[in-house]
């Protein structure tokens, strides 16, 4: 058994600024054009292993979801996956029954109360990407935000130990 936890992301590049220290005098400058380059993201941390999918979608709804439910099931071919997510529509639609029906044996979705974010531990996956990827930076475009958000996903992948920590979960050295 695997458990994931998922939830919908929009990086949007508002030139996000933060606190930040300087040398005085030398203020770090962060130029904006009046632009908002957005990327639609859906994403799913295993806690167990830190493991950190993610899919872009344009747009994000019921039939974006049913692509990344097929995709994780995917990744996990012979595991049971127990998916926890908030109430969001897309994720009761009518559509996904029929997949939902076909696949009983392999995915368990558990949903979160509602209003409760703090809940879903791919939250600080979020954040740690907007922390990352936007705060105190400029992107001219789209393309260069998606350029950022793929470099932390690349890391992510290569480093999949660092995301337990963000999650919550301890690291524990088998003896």
């Amino acid at each position: 058994m695997v458990i994931i936890y998922e939830d919908e992301s929009h990086i949007r590049d508002y030139q996000t600024l933060r606190a930040t220290w300087s040398v005085k005098g030398r203020q770090k400058q962060i130029p904006a054009y009046g632009h908002h380059a957005t990327v639609r993201l859906l994403g799913g941390v295993t806690i167990e292993t830190g493991e950190f999918h993610c899919m872009e979608t344009n747009p994000c709804n019921a039939q974006a979801f049913l692509q990344f439910l097929q995709y994780t099931l995917g990744q996990y071919p012979d595991k049971h996956a127990v998916m926890v997510l908030d109430n969001a529509k897309i994720h009761h639609a009518n559509i996904l029954q029929p997949f939902l029906c076909e696949n009983e044996e392999r995915l368990t979705l558990v949903f979160l109360p509602p209003y409760s974010p703090n809940l879903n531990l791919v939250e600080r996956i979020w954040g740690w990407m907007k922390e990352s990827v936007i705060a105190n930076r400029f992107h001219a475009n789209r393309k260069e935000l998606r350029e950022s958000i793929v470099s932390f996903l690349e890391h992510l992948a290569q480093f999949p130990e660092k995301v337990l920590p963000r999650i919550g979960q301890v690291i524990m050295s088998e003896n």
